[in-house]
């Protein structure tokens, strides 16, 4: 059972569990059954049961936000971030000219609403990025904001098919460096199920990585089995999943990493906390596995791509 405040959703195998559920909660709460889920917190749910799978998509909210910020008569363009921005805090406000303008800017608004269409992960790399700049922004991060609109307002009617064989796995990338203002690195990771993206992050590390894109790897391949394990953990609640997990990454030397328990002089500052990797695998519930940066999903998240990617 899946709640938020008024909002409910019931998922089992065995529909007399869920009118069992339903009859016992309406005996005790006032409650309106709106029987198969079509709608939930502003994402739309259809099925093509033949096939057995499941659709999520945000068309009408995506709609309603591009209204809202006057994004309706917008030149659609084929990428959710173009490769020629390179946002940082040096395009904040400097002249009261400037700040003054930026306050009749709904900024914080624009993006809180982008945060909440990260139901698809298409977005994720370009909102973290300008969500990095809601304390002070200037009229470059604002631009890239109505770039993100015109991107969604051209493929509003994207969305998520869920569906097949139920074999998790990860996909880790990270860029080095890429924040321009701490010069720290991101994490990127994408969860499958059954080849169908069931979880996803772009965000930037808690610390600079020192001495190579290595190093920045080895942190984000951490992030990714740790959501790895916990995925397993919350679906074998549903289903039997099989062992072991496999994470794949476009970084040979951080796979190594992952498979030597002996601290090098290159290594030995790493936090404790990204060592765990080496238990987890020693123990064999999770695989690292190479693979080619055309064929890692994570790539999208690390890095503005150009339309052929």
């Amino acid at each position: 059972m899946l709640l938020y405040v008024d909002d409910m959703l019931i998922a089992t195998s065995n529909m007399e569990e869920i009118v069992r559920l339903k009859e016992q909660l309406g005996s005790a709460f006032e409650m309106k059954d709106l029987g198969a889920a079509k709608r939930i917190l502003g994402m739309e749910i259809s099925r093509d049961q033949p096939n057995r799978k499941l659709f999520l998509l945000q068309k009408e909210f995506a709609g309603k936000v591009i209204r809202r910020f006057g994004m309706e008569k917008a030149k659609i363009v084929s990428t959710p971030l173009a490769t020629h921005f390179k946002l940082s805090s040096t395009m904040s406000p400097k002249s009261e000219h400037e700040k003054k303008y930026m306050e009749n800017v709904p900024y914080s608004s624009a993006v809180g609403s982008l945060m909440y269409l990260m139901t698809r992960p298409d977005i994720a790399q370009a909102v973290s990025v300008v969500s990095r700049y809601l304390a002070c922004p200037g009229r470059g991060h604002s631009e890239v904001v109505k770039w993100i609109f015109r991107y969604l307002k051209g493929i509003i009617n994207a969305h998520l098919e869920f569906g097949g064989n139920g074999i998790l796995t990860g996909y880790v990338d990270s860029d080095f460096g890429g924040d321009l203002d701490k010069r720290r690195s991101l994490t990127d990771y994408v969860s499958t199920l059954g080849g169908c993206v069931i979880s996803w992050k772009s965000a930037l590390q808690s610390t600079v990585a020192l001495s190579s894109s290595t190093e920045a790897e080895y942190m984000a391949i951490t992030e990714a089995i740790k959501e790895a394990i916990w995925l397993k953990a919350f679906l074998g609640e549903i289903a039997s999943l099989g062992d072991p997990i496999m994470v794949f990454c476009d970084n040979q030397s951080a796979v190594h990493l992952t498979n030597d328990r002996i601290f090098h002089e290159r290594t030995k500052h790493i936090d404790i906390r990204y060592h765990f990797v080496h238990d987890v695998i020693s123990e064999g519930n999770v695989l690292v596995k190479k693979i080619s940066t055309e064929e890692n999903l994570a790539d999208m998240l690390t890095k503005p791509l150009p339309i052929a990617k």
